[in-house]
């Protein structure tokens, strides 16, 4: 790529992992509920969901996915679902149990939930198939490897804006959970957010073409 595409590509990736998006919002959310080690754990889940989605364009599975009403419909349903099962879940595990008593839902779970939700989020598919392709260039060749290339650097500054917004989170939460039943409050809070999310994802519309 020449040099003057690329830094409008990278000025561009910046600013829209700056933007509050819903990978943001759940890795927050998770932070929020459950502390700085689950939200770093939720944002390398997200990452690698991202990555799904990076190699899925650069091999056109996306496109024919956002070609089809059927496909994108469905997908988009089995993560919205999850989305919203997964937050009921997390506010009666918060309901349950005495305060003092919830368990952590630790790192390996945060991990696998957060590469689950972004890799069954077709809006994400959409972004990189909209995004990505107004800088490749034709005449360099291996289309396919410029767009896994461009994407993989958008995924790497996405995630990077969610470590921050990991520890700014964690930063805040560190002084509310001096009280156990505010604790579980934040917990079921942030699953009626995340479940919030799914509907959001349930109400999407495919994007149109052409």
């Amino acid at each position: 790529m020449s040099g003057a595409n690329f830094s409008l590509f990278l000025l561009a990736a910046l600013i829209i992992a700056a933007i509050p998006g819903p990978g943001i919002f759940f890795v927050a959310a998770r932070t929020l509920s459950e502390g700085r080690g689950a939200g770093i754990a939720s944002t390398f889940g997200t990452a690698l969901g991202g990555l799904v989605h990076v190699i899925a364009g650069s091999l056109g599975v996306s496109a024919i996915i956002l070609a089809s009403a059927q496909l994108f419909t469905g997908l988009k349903l089995v993560g919205a679902l999850y989305l919203i099962w997964l937050g009921i879940r997390t506010f009666r595990e918060a309901g349950n149990a005495p305060p003092e008593q919830i368990a952590p839902i630790g790192a390996k779970r945060a991990f696998r939930e957060g590469v689950v939700v972004e890799a069954l989020n077709p809006k994400t598919a959409a972004f990189f198939l909209a995004f990505i392709p107004q800088f490749l260039e034709p005449a360099a060749g291996y289309p396919a490897l410029q767009f896994m290339a461009l994407g993989l650097i958008s995924v790497a500054l996405n995630t990077f804006a969610d470590v921050i917004v990991v520890a700014m989170t964690s930063t805040a939460r560190a002084h509310l959970v001096r009280r156990p039943r505010f604790v579980e409050r934040l917990r079921q809070g942030s699953g009626l957010f995340i479940a919030s999310l799914g509907i959001s994802l349930a109400l999407a519309r495919r994007p149109t073409t052409g």
